[in-house]
């Protein structure tokens, strides 16, 4: 039997930062690789929440994220999503490492977020005031990228919650809590270069005109196409982004309930990939929208980056 290398969510951090993770995935982007050809994932609903089959190729690697998503989780002091990913070596598909699969998505999925945008972020060239609905590690991963990425500084941070009391020292160590629904979170939202959702949310968060035009908006709640977190009208008046149009279609409930609502046309739909390679230009006085579910091809993207740094590391 081979050897399999496993890497601990400490040896994920110790791996990657979040900008590489980025940069993986639009090196991904620029290639022959186009999104619409990955394998869809499935999903099965269970008691306890769902788990989640993702499998996926690129390159010299197919690899595969198994995860369980416990809406309940937290209350028992247990992150809301558990998995590993597999990586196998594409020619002969022996296992080769064993990846933490909470570690590796909140590395993933603020990465794909900015990845999404980036080209994007050129709009702005003083201090960023960003707000963020949620404080989970979606949110602070968020910030945390944003603020490797961007080549100016974080002027304000302000995470939205609906309990502030229950949100961690860590958290406010990267900006200050505002509770949701309240006059002070309305006029972090006016002034908002970048607002970002991470929640779980079913419904509208806040109310689109709140929003400021040029603002960039990162939607990353949900992958139910019955849930949304941004109203309708946000997306009528902006252009809107998403991974892939099938997928976006079939997961994202964010667009498919504006399309439902007469909001949203799926024909203006852009995909990361249009945007990353200059295929389509947004201009920078346009709302811009990134609306993700998550694919399977984002996880392998960062997990081979990240195993070719962990071998180099251990090799040196």
């Amino acid at each position: 039997m081979n050897d399999v290398t496993y890497l601990d969510a400490d040896a994920v951090v110790a791996a990657l930062t979040p900008a590489e993770a980025v940069a993986a995935l639009r090196e991904a982007l620029a290639g022959d690789f186009d999104p619409a050809d990955d394998i869809p994932r499935t999903i099965a609903d269970i008691s306890a929440g769902n788990m989640i089959f993702m499998p996926s190729e690129l390159g010299a690697w197919v690899g595969v994220k198994l995860v369980g998503v416990s809406v309940d989780n937290p209350d028992h002091g247990l992150p809301r999503i558990q998995g590993q990913y597999l990586m196998y070596a594409a020619e002969t598909l022996q296992l080769r490492t064993v990846i933490d699969g909470a570690a590796l998505t909140t590395l993933r999925t603020p990465a794909v977020s900015v990845a999404a945008v980036e080209p994007a972020l050129s709009r702005f060239t003083g201090p960023v005031r960003v707000v963020v609905f949620g404080a989970g590690p979606q949110g602070v991963g968020h910030v945390d990228t944003l603020r490797e990425v961007l080549d100016v500084d974080l002027a304000d941070v302000a995470f939205v919650v609906r309990h502030p009391d229950r949100v961690t020292a860590g958290v406010r160590e990267r900006g200050r809590v505002i509770a949701a629904t309240t006059a002070e979170a309305n006029a972090a939202l006016r002034e908002a270069d970048i607002v970002v959702t991470a929640t779980t949310a079913s419904s509208p968060l806040f109310d689109g005109d709140l929003v400021r035009e040029g603002a960039i908006v990162m939607a990353c709640g949900s992958h139910d196409p019955h849930a949304r977190e941004l109203p309708a009208s946000l997306f009528s008046r902006s252009a809107v982004v998403v991974e892939d149009v099938g997928t976006a279609l079939r997961e994202c409930g964010d667009v498919v309930l504006a399309i439902t609502d007469g909001a949203l046309d799926a024909e203006t739909l852009i995909t990361m990939k249009q945007l990353s390679t200059g295929e389509v230009v947004v201009d920078d006085d346009r709302t811009l929208i990134f609306k993700g579910s998550g694919m399977s091809w984002e996880d392998l993207a960062v997990a081979a980056r990240l195993t070719e740094e962990a071998s180099a590391a251990s090799a040196g």
